[in-house]
């Protein structure tokens, strides 16, 4: 999983409510078991019309936007069902961090689990930072993980983060790298257990 330190990018402005999964993506596109060759379908029904053309007033088929690796959306962001193709969905795209008021639980947890930041903001400052993304587009957002702060021109809002989530971003741990880390313990109680149990091997 790649590392997240800090991230400065154009950010793309997402201004509903409620955001789910399926909106995210689709269900027919959940058929792979790729973590790849997602993003093209990202938000498909709102980007593209039912012939496959782009959608022109939707947000990430406009510039900048399409380069957007932020995303700044209203609360409840990623409700719906569980699918991890949601966060594989918006990684392969680009997007690195997700800000908004709030995240359902299991999006939320899914996108650590992929390496994308979701950062929970006051409503205020997320209308703030989507005030801005919109009034200036090229201006990037620049996000500090290790000092847990995000800042937009002269603003800068701190964010709250679980210690053990921070520490698998910034060391780009996903469940299996976790696993890993103790790869020595792991051979070392096998080996131990081998001696004292040999029949079972």
């Amino acid at each position: 999983m790649q590392k997240f330190t800090t991230l400065s990018a154009i950010a793309a402005p997402l201004p509903m409510m409620n955001v789910d999964t399926d909106m995210i993506i689709p269900k027919q596109f959940l058929k792979t078991i790729q973590r790849s060759g997602l993003g093209k379908n990202l938000f498909d029904e709102l980007r593209y019309e039912t012939n496959g053309a782009e959608k022109e007033d939707f947000v990430l088929n406009k510039a900048p936007y399409r380069q957007a690796q932020i995303l700044i959306s209203g609360e409840n962001f990623g409700c719906g069902s569980s699918r991890e193709h949601a966060p594989w969905a918006l990684l392969d795209f680009g997007v690195r961090c997700v800000i908004a008021a709030s995240f359902a639980d299991i999006f939320y947890n899914n996108c650590f689990k992929n390496g994308i930041l979701p950062v929970r903001l006051p409503q205020d400052q997320v209308d703030l930072l989507m005030a801005r993304a919109t009034e200036f587009p090229n201006e990037p957002i620049s996000v500090n993980l290790p000092d847990q702060t995000i800042s937009a021109g002269n603003h800068v809002f701190s964010f709250d983060l679980e210690p053990f989530r921070k520490h698998c971003l910034l060391n780009g741990l996903d469940d299996i790298g976790l696993t890993l880390e103790k790869a020595d313990k792991i051979a070392s109680f096998e080996a131990d257990d081998q001696r004292k149990r040999a029949w079972l091997y």
